[in-house]
């Protein structure tokens, strides 16, 4: 009988001694079969990140559409929800994980459920950005983070596009966007560049339903209307981050803008019916745009890659006889091919250029 016990206390301990091994051997396991590399990121910093990589987040819109524009495939979740149509819908049901981008504050237990296999933190070199990096990656524990440098520069934009290009191994994809955006900026600075000061368009930014708040001179939010040679004629302070200063009427009708560009389509669908705005250069002469919204935002909001169809799109409402002999259809469908994975139809490039 003693014997018997003995013998059983000895297979229950050898069951558990064999459970405990199976649990500490299989992380062990599991982490020597993942390869690593150091690469260096834009913050100068050694980050390990696996060889195969095929689950990314970004911590801001710039940085996720930047991952969805060159490695849709490999893109886990957004900080945002896509606007309208014109996306494929397995990207559409792709989950929102929130971030940290102008008046949001991200979770982090968010990001790390998804389980990526390294996550892209997007900074401006002139903030304070380095203390952010390192702290998102105390938060975030043994996920890598990457530093992307200027995402929301669109004068800076090729070099983050190539850097993010490479570490998720799409280095055709990312030249081929780098490839298209080179054209447009070309294009646009060579015809707009001799324009007199006294000759070039004056435009407003109207944002918000009311329109009266903006970006003036200086901000990533306005950054189109003066590479497509306009003067913005906003004079108010520029409000860092987010954006959006607040303007009055009596503000805008002393600029009296020539062109309106809107980012808000409760705005558009009332101005000409608006009395406050009736006297306004750019509404007596029906030059009100509504910028294209969807997916995302071809102006802004966010500020980045996104924007880069926004540069022929921009210089063509500003001196449509200079830029007569550029089919915007065309351009827009081969944007949407190449670098958003949709095909559009006719009918749906007419929706998005509202006329233009």
């Amino acid at each position: 009988m003693r014997k018997s016990k003995i013998l059983l206390i000895v297979l229950v301990a050898a069951v558990a001694l064999a459970f405990l091994a199976i649990i500490l051997y299989q992380p062990t396991e599991n982490l020597e079969n993942i390869e690593t590399e150091t690469i260096i990121d834009m913050v100068g910093r050694e980050v390990e990140i696996p060889l195969e990589i095929d689950r990314v987040l970004g911590t801001s819109p710039p940085t996720t559409l930047m991952i969805y524009m060159l490695a849709p495939d490999k893109l886990a979740g957004w900080s945002f929800m896509p606007n309208g149509e014109y996306i494929p819908q397995k990207y559409r049901d792709l989950p929102v994980v929130g971030g940290w981008f102008g008046t949001q504050s991200g979770n982090y237990e968010n990001f790390i459920v998804m389980n990526p296999d390294v996550i892209f933190e997007g900074f401006h070199t002139e903030g304070d950005f380095r203390d952010t990096i390192y702290m998102r990656q105390k938060k975030f524990g043994d996920i890598p983070v990457v530093g992307v440098a200027e995402t929301v520069d669109i004068l800076y934009l090729k070099q983050s596009i190539q850097f993010v290009g490479k570490i998720l191994d799409v280095e055709n994809q990312s030249d081929e966007l780098i490839s298209f955006y080179d054209r447009m900026i070309t294009m646009v600075s060579r015809r707009v560049s001799d324009i007199p000061d006294n000759e070039k368009r004056r435009v407003y930014y109207a944002e918000g339903p009311d329109g009266l708040m903006t970006d003036p001179k200086g901000s990533p939010h306005s950054q189109l209307i003066e590479i497509c040679g306009g003067i913005n004629i906003a004079d108010c302070p520029l409000k860092m981050g987010y954006g959006r200063t607040e303007v009055n009427m009596e503000q805008v009708i002393s600029w009296n803008p020539e062109i309106i560009i809107a980012g808000d389509q409760i705005f558009y669908d009332k101005i000409y019916s608006d009395p406050r705005w009736r006297e306004i250069d750019a509404v007596k002469n029906h030059k009100v745009y509504l910028t294209p919204l969807s997916p995302f935002c071809w102006f802004d909001r966010p500020p980045g890659a996104n924007t880069i169809i926004g540069i022929p799109w921009t210089a063509k409402i500003l001196y449509p006889e200079k830029f007569d002999d550029i089919d915007i259809r065309d351009l827009t469908k081969e944007f949407y091919s190449k670098f958003y994975h949709y095909e559009l139809t006719d009918e749906e490039v007419s929706q998005l250029l509202n006329g233009v």
